[in-house]
């Protein structure tokens, strides 16, 4: 007990003479002392600060994933869909005056599969499914040679005319399809293709689509045909947004007389195989480009703009092997036979 207390009192003797040597010290002291002490509170309060902003730095790296939103959402923030608001008398104007300026730019405009007659015609329209018109037109060469008529295709040997059909693709279903319509034909019409819409739709592999290239080229008919460069196009111009190919025949019907159907079909298919392509539209290169609400989903530069340009337009080849001589006279180049270069 004595040692503690010893130890007590010099602990107090300690504390004293600080006090006393605090009290001694002067004023100038008393306020070193206080930015001494001023100093080490700031220690901590920095360390704490220090702490405080190590989070700031996580969430800032955790906001990178935001700037990644933004650079993805760029392409579409740089090509924009201009809505159009319009009447019905105002699209109807506009429409026209986009197949007005298409007519000028294509007055060759034609149907580009080669035939010579109904027959010809309504065969190749079938075969051209899920191929090229190229492609049938270098291969219905060798079909009509050896089967002119409806009665010698009705006849054939089915595994001749699937060797022949071989390079459409899908020869199989295709040769059953023309030689079950040409039974059709030799059966129900005298041997004779039918100029009316109801009879030609219930030949095998004959829809709407097929019945209006037949009846617009080979019987001078009117019809609009839907095929997938007509529906593309007219939706990008916002003539209509129906996606079913009779629902658009008739919304684009109703904007447009009975008579310019057919060459209407001409002028927009033939845009969409040149200038208006589906994956990279030529934009920079479009004759209708003020007229058109979805300019600028392709390419925008002129001189890049003319090297998507195709068959003609491009200087390139087209899809007839014997195009009709109007083509020609414009610069059309005709197509190789097939196996040519």
């Amino acid at each position: 007990m004595t040692g503690v207390a010893k130890k007590a009192t010099t602990t107090i003797k300690k504390a004293a003479t600080t006090s006393s040597k605090a009290t001694a010290t002067s004023e100038k002291g008393a306020s070193a002392s206080k930015k001494a002490t001023a100093s080490k509170k700031a220690v901590p309060a920095k360390a704490a600060a220090a702490k405080k902003a190590a989070p700031a730095k996580t969430v800032a790296k955790k906001a990178v994933p935001a700037k990644t939103v933004v650079k993805k959402a760029t392409p579409a923030q740089a090509a924009p869909k201009k809505a159009i608001v319009e009447s019905h008398a105002a699209l109807v104007r506009r429409a026209r005056r986009i197949n007005r300026e298409l007519a000028e730019v294509y007055p060759y405009a034609h149907p580009e599969l080669d035939f010579e007659n109904p027959f010809q015609l309504v065969i190749a329209t079938v075969l051209s499914a899920q191929t090229t018109d190229l492609r049938v037109n270098q291969t219905t060469p060798a079909l009509f040679a050896k089967y002119p008529t409806p009665e010698d295709l009705a006849a054939a040997n089915p595994e001749e005319v699937e060797e022949i059909l071989r390079p459409t693709g899908f020869f199989r279903a295709k040769t059953k399809s023309v030689i079950g319509l040409s039974k059709a034909l030799v059966e129900d019409f005298g041997g004779e293709v039918p100029g009316r819409l109801e009879d030609l739709v219930k030949l095998p592999g004959v829809g709407r689509k097929t019945a209006f290239v037949v009846l617009g080229n080979a019987f001078g008919r009117p019809g609009i045909t839907v095929d997938t460069h007509f529906g593309r196009l007219v939706r990008r111009w916002q003539w209509t947004d129906e996606t079913d190919p009779d629902k658009v025949e008739a919304a684009v019907g109703a904007l447009f007389p009975k008579t310019e159907w057919t060459m209407l079909s001409h002028h927009v298919i033939f845009h969409g195989r040149r200038i208006c392509h589906a994956r990279k539209p030529a934009c920079g290169a479009c004759p209708i480009a003020p007229l058109c609400p979805a300019y600028g989903e392709g390419e925008t530069d002129p001189e890049k703009a003319r090297k998507l340009l195709k068959y003609e337009k491009g200087g390139f080849p087209g899809q007839r092997l014997n195009p009709p001589q109007s083509y020609l006279d414009a610069g059309g180049i005709p197509a190789p036979p097939l196996g040519a270069g």
